[in-house]
């Protein structure tokens, strides 16, 4: 446990009218600050996870930061990208430059605003994060992909509408607590699972309510080492981490066996010196419920083709054996994609520190992280516990 999150800030999820991305960064940066009790002089490093893609009329967002205090002038920047994993890339760079010795304070944003691009371009622009050559004339864009994942997982393993319902209601009735999530509203079960005129299908098999929500918002950490924040007054430190690269055409692979989230959960575990069984709770990437369907069997909670099993028997509910996206997931809270895996890392510390208000889960001990960008092509493991 070399490195640990000793503050945090996150702004609510959703169509921020008044808000510009840099006005995101200056607010989570100065919040995130404050919160560790440190000042912009303290910092040795900062990075921005900023996916943009056509988002922002302004690239090159990284010096932005430095609007938030001029004394952070000269300081390194970088903007860090990873497609839906860019949040957790750019939290991983910081762990890593911590355990290098290169930084002592480093302090992470992730920021997107996805509302005021027009509705075509932000298919496009989505559609971006997949292989073009294979599926760039892919319909309904990002959605279409992963409604050929669902459509193949279906015809593998049988219609799985009743457990994609289910998550799709799990995570909304989990968001209504929430205070930063875009759609806090329950939608029970029913709704979920009917094709209605509020809730058409989208692509394939999946509804309007198995896809995540086009989002604005910010998450910013600091991160230390374990020394530094011992002496602080929280800490929760990275007990365990993985970052796994697979190859970005779904042709080269089994995409129904999402093997890179696999991978990457055996390796955290591993460094963590834990089972999946030792986790209080897990935060993971939604971005449509086929996705976390996957995502339990690739993470070994059932059987490859037995995901159903962990959400309609309950496995996966706030007060189940491994409560999952007790925040809402990406499918409620949001997903301003740069922000994403940040919003994990802050809502999970929170979570270890009690402080989750109504989306607490009891007595967290150890909290897992899956952050994946693409379609399980860049995947991201941590696993989290509180030091103090």
């Amino acid at each position: 446990m070399t490195a640990c999150i000793v503050g945090w800030a996150h702004t609510a999820f959703g169509k921020l009218d008044t808000e510009t991305v840099e006005s995101l960064i200056v607010r989570v940066a100065n919040e995130a600050l404050a919160d560790a009790g440190l000042g912009a002089e303290d910092v040795d490093e900062i990075l921005l996870g900023h996916f943009n893609a056509g988002f922002s009329p302004q690239d090159f967002t990284a010096s932005l930061v430095l609007q938030a205090d001029p004394k952070l002038r000269f300081k390194p920047a970088t903007r860090v990208e990873n497609a839906c994993a860019t949040g957790s890339a750019a939290v991983h760079q910081a762990v890593r430059a911590v355990k290098a010795g290169d930084a002592r304070i480093v302090l992470v944003v992730g920021v997107e605003q996805m509302t005021r691009t027009p509705g075509p371009e932000i298919g496009k622009n989505l559609l971006r994060a997949s292989y073009l050559p294979e599926d760039g004339d892919t319909p309904a864009g990002f959605a279409g992909v992963f409604g050929k994942i669902a459509h193949n997982y279906f015809q593998r393993w049988g219609d799985q509408s009743d457990a994609l319902a289910m998550i799709a209601a799990k995570n909304h009735r989990n968001g209504v607590e929430n205070p930063y999530a875009q759609m806090r509203k329950d939608f029970g079960y029913e709704f979920c699972r009917t094709e209605s005129e509020k809730n058409p299908f989208v692509a394939g098999p999946l509804k309007r309510t198995d896809c995540s929500l086009v989002s604005d918002g910010a998450a910013a950490l600091v991160i230390t080492d374990t020394a530094t924040a011992l002496r602080m007054n929280k800490a929760v430190a990275f007990r365990g981490q993985a970052h796994v690269q697979d190859f970005l055409p779904m042709s080269k692979r089994d995409i129904l066996k999402f093997e890179g989230c696999t991978q990457a959960w055996g390796k955290a575990l591993e460094e963590a010196g834990i089972a999946l069984s030792d986790l209080s709770f897990v935060e993971t990437h939604d971005c449509f419920t086929v996705a976390e369907l996957i995502e339990y069997e690739a993470m070994g909670l059932v059987p490859e083709g037995q995901g159903a099993r962990a959400v309609m028997e309950g496995w996966t509910q706030k007060d189940g054996r491994l409560p999952v996206n007790p925040s809402g997931g990406l499918k409620a809270k949001g997903h301003p994609i740069g922000a994403t895996g940040v919003s994990m890392h802050v809502l999970s510390s929170m979570q270890l520190m009690g402080t989750a208000g109504g989306i607490q889960v009891k007595d967290a001990r150890l909290g897992g992280i899956f952050n994946m960008g693409g379609a399980a092509v860049a995947n991201y493991v941590s696993v989290l516990e509180r030091l103090r």
